[in-house]
């Protein structure tokens, strides 16, 4: 049915320098938006991929050729993805309800020479099919979702859903826990355009 490589999902990425996406990093993709529907996730704060201690939303999905794919947010995308997971929950739903457009909006550094420009997530969503969600929910309970670059044994998690943490060899399916929003950020930071997400 869908092509999975356990522990390697396809990589799409969110490169903020340029306000686009693409896959693993190198392959460039001809859309502005990215529309998919979670069925898996989870959102933590750890240290990996030598950028240092960092909020981090990772989000599994579908793509048009069937391939479990994965991506990757940090830092201010992040808080957008809690923001949108609140009204949810007090409505009954999940993200694995809906269907996610996540679009970049564009930012500007004006406090440096010259300019900073960079992109921040912005999400927005709509509700999906009933049996697609069972269908999805069926698929990442009788497949362990989880990548292996990510992984470590001391993430501290935020919130999952249908994720596998091999160190724990469980399932996690935590209710949201407390969230700390990213601190703002020092006038400099964004001097190089850094990469939300673009890892």
């Amino acid at each position: 049915m869908f092509k999975y490589l356990p522990g390697h999902p396809r990589q799409y990425r969110f490169d903020a320098k340029e306000g686009v996406f693409n896959i693993n990093g190198d392959v460039k993709t001809s859309f502005k938006k990215l529309v998919f529907q979670p069925f898996a996730w989870r959102i933590f704060t750890d240290n990996i991929l030598n950028m240092g201690t960092k909020n981090w939303a990772e989000m599994y999905f579908i793509d048009s050729q069937n391939c479990v794919s994965a991506i990757l947010f940090h830092g201010y995308s992040v808080d957008n993805i809690y923001r949108l997971i609140e009204p949810l929950f007090y409505d009954d739903l999940t993200l694995a309800d809906v269907i996610i457009t996540c679009s970049p909006e564009k930012k500007e550094n004006t406090k440096i020479q010259p300019k900073g420009v960079y992109y921040i997530a912005e999400f927005e969503y709509e509700s999906s099919n009933s049996d697609r969600v069972k269908l999805l929910h069926d698929y990442s309970s009788d497949y362990k979702m989880y990548r292996m670059e990510t992984l470590t044994d001391v993430a501290n998690i935020k919130v999952a859903h249908q994720f596998w943490n091999p160190y724990l060899d469980s399932m996690m399916n935590g209710s949201i826990g407390e969230y700390v929003p990213s601190t703002p950020a020092p006038e400099t930071l964004f001097v190089d355009q850094p990469n939300d997400g673009a890892i």
